[in-house]
């Protein structure tokens, strides 16, 4: 049955990384398309005051989706060192229990979300004029969550199976309805921002259902016998164990940047636009860090998972020197190009040359950046999601202190925001490959065969 899929414990590192992590900044590039399409679509069709109610939610949503697919990173997480074990009945046992905890726990906060809507909008002080869409959109959204939570659950055990390109088919053809939809309820039907919420939510219903119909009709590991359905408590403990600390690692640093903005907007608006330019910029180069981080994460896990911990290593060594070339190869392009690319998202002259300025100050640390992304997914892989706190809270310490610091001095001033992002991504850099080189990640596998291997190396 392993055939079927890939099997990482075997072959060339670099290669299996790289084949994985294409698929997946495909798919990465394309949902960050996507969601400028539907702003495109917001803005000029709905207005003003339905793109800033759709914005108000956005980092709420984002912690509701953290939530929710840090729990399915959990089950990936067992289920590619199950698989790498060649364990197929805690396969199997896995996948049974991920339906029982993705239910439960997307249902919560489903409600939650949905009784709690106005507190949070309040406490983010949300302009009365944009209030009723915003309470609107969020409480329509919330609807989706159980759907995003089954849809992230099936994507993260195809990837722990070695099969990336699947779930990207899911994830275009969610974005391709979604700006249809769109399209259809808002400018035919003129549904405001009803309608975009409505959009969103029957798209993640119908990834979720024809992820679900490929996963039970082609992949054999979800043809389940009625006892691997049942509910075992290990199972679940050990799935709760990995998943909640991922799910608030993401959902603390969501806070951090919250209060950088806040940082951010007391210097007026031509810093918040140079800032926010610079952002999204950054929001693409991510895209490959965060791609090679997903590949790891399953290749650090499968090879776990059969005890292959210089097998490992090997891996990690092979993506150091992926993040490293990837992030010198765009420092040219930054202090080369910065203007053309900052101008692509504004026209004042003040506000560009603020933002390339920035833009060349963070490309300095983009390898920083990237060695985030790679010991971390080296430790998520191998089971040790506990560190995933530490390095959350590090981003937070990092970004309320040396913004607070840098900015506060004069010769720095408001370019300290720059030096807080930077600075940020080297600290936490150097935590996470200080918790790599301790090698506790070693002993935290699921299987038999990591125990004996990590206790052997320990």
């Amino acid at each position: 049955m392993a055939k079927k899929f890939t099997d990482m414990t075997e072959g060339k590192p670099t290669t299996l990384i790289l084949r994985f992590a294409v698929p997946l900044l495909i798919g990465n590039i394309f949902q960050q398309l996507y969601n400028m399409v539907d702003s495109v679509i917001v803005g000029n069709y709905v207005g003003a005051n339905a793109l800033a109610s759709v914005g108000t939610c956005g980092s709420i949503g984002f912690l509701f989706f953290a939530l929710s697919s840090g729990i399915a990173a959990g089950v990936g997480i067992m289920v590619s060192q199950y698989f790498g074990a060649r364990d197929e009945v805690h396969v199997k046992k896995t996948i049974g229990n991920s339906f029982a905890i993705l239910l439960a726990t997307s249902s919560v906060i489903t409600l939650l979300g949905y009784l709690l809507a106005p507190v949070i909008l309040q406490m983010l002080r949300t302009p009365s004029s944009i209030f009723p869409d915003a309470l609107t959109y969020l409480r329509t959204t919330c609807m989706g969550i159980i759907a995003i939570a089954l849809y992230n659950g099936v994507s993260s055990i195809l990837r722990a199976l070695g099969d990336s390109k699947t779930p990207l088919y899911f994830l275009m053809l969610s974005s391709v309805t979604n700006v249809a939809l769109d399209l259809l309820f808002v400018v035919k039907f003129d549904m405001g921002v009803f309608g975009v919420a409505l959009a969103t939510v029957i798209s993640q219903i119908i990834s979720v259902v024809t992820s679900l119909l490929y996963a039970f009709c082609k992949v054999p590991y979800f043809r389940l016998t009625k006892e691997e359905w049942k509910t075992d408590g290990a199972t679940v403990r050990k799935t709760i164990a990995i998943g909640v600390p991922m799910a608030l690692q993401s959902s603390v640093i969501a806070i951090s940047m919250m209060a950088l903005q806040g940082v951010v907007n007391g210097f007026g608006p031509v810093i918040m636009a140079a800032y926010t330019v610079v952002s999204r910029v950054e929001q693409l180069v991510q895209q490959p860090y965060q791609s090679l981080g997903t590949s790891i994460t399953t290749y650090a896990g499968q090879n776990m998972g059969a005890g292959q911990i210089e097998r490992v290593k090997k891996g990690f060594h092979a993506s150091v020197w992926m993040a490293l070339i990837f992030s010198l190869s765009l420092i040219p392009v930054a202090y080369l190009f910065g203007e053309q690319i900052v101008s692509c998202f504004v026209k004042e002259r003040e506000v560009i040359a603020i933002g390339v300025r920035g833009l060349r100050i963070t490309s300095l640390f983009y390898f920083g950046l990237g060695m985030i992304y790679v010991p971390r997914a080296v430790l998520n892989g191998c089971g040790d999601t506990a560190f995933a706190m530490i390095n959350g809270a590090m981003e937070v310490i990092c970004r309320i202190l040396y913004s607070n610091v840098l900015t506060a001095i004069p010769v720095i001033g408001y370019w300290g925001i720059w030096l807080t992002t930077g600075l940020t991504w080297a600290t936490t850099a150097l935590v996470c490959i200080w918790r790599y080189k301790t090698g506790i990640w070693k002993k935290k596998g699921v299987t038999d065969k990591t125990a004996e291997e990590g206790h052997k190396q320990g």
